[in-house]
């Protein structure tokens, strides 16, 4: 008898962009999860990935962090959220893609355990919603400032649908403040 998946995978408007969502155990004492195992994560998806890199990030609420990849070594991502709330979004920059040009928005948080993979060739920011958030991820490739690009985070062609309130601005820093528009930047 074969054990049940561990992980229940769901895809999204971006076929290789998956929403996985661990199994969680928990009674009156709390919950227990497996945030990561390496066998059950490529039997799952399929995936054959190493990871080599893991980052953490404190952010204040309408903080918005993106949209970064990497023009040289490239990153997959592993992402989640394990404090607070965030709305984690990818565009697809990759031209030969058939879903070239298309954003993907999921709201991680500490509640619903959900994770996101994203694979290389695809532009990555949130925007936390909650008052504070962590935000952990783990990558396929080292960071490679040289070949650090940042897409707009509010250009018109991708359109993405930010849940920001009427009148209320993001915090950012002056790098993802100067992204360059979906036509000046960089594709893969």
């Amino acid at each position: 008898m074969s054990n049940p998946p561990k992980l229940l995978l769901t895809p999204t408007v971006i076929a290789d962009v998956l929403i996985i969502e661990p199994k969680v155990f928990g009674d009156d004492r709390g919950w227990f999860t497996e945030s990561f195992n390496e066998q059950d994560f490529a039997a799952s998806t399929g995936l054959d990935v190493s990871f080599v890199q893991d980052n953490h990030s404190f952010s204040r609420r309408w903080t918005l962090r993106g949209l970064h990849y990497q023009l040289e070594q490239t990153q997959g991502k592993l992402v989640r959220v394990v404090a607070g709330s965030v709305f984690d979004v990818v565009v697809d920059i990759r031209k030969d893609s058939s879903t070239y040009g298309k954003w993907v928005g999921v709201e991680l948080s500490a509640q619903n355990h959900k994770q996101l993979w994203i694979p290389p060739g695809l532009a990555h920011g949130f925007l936390v919603l909650s008052e504070t958030a962590e935000f952990l991820y783990k990558t396929t490739d080292y960071y490679h400032p040289q070949s650090e690009a940042c897409l707009a985070w509010n250009d018109p062609i991708v359109g993405i649908e930010w849940p920001l309130p009427t009148g209320v601005q993001p915090n950012m820093n002056a790098k993802d403040t100067a992204g360059l528009s979906w036509d000046k930047a960089p594709k893969f």
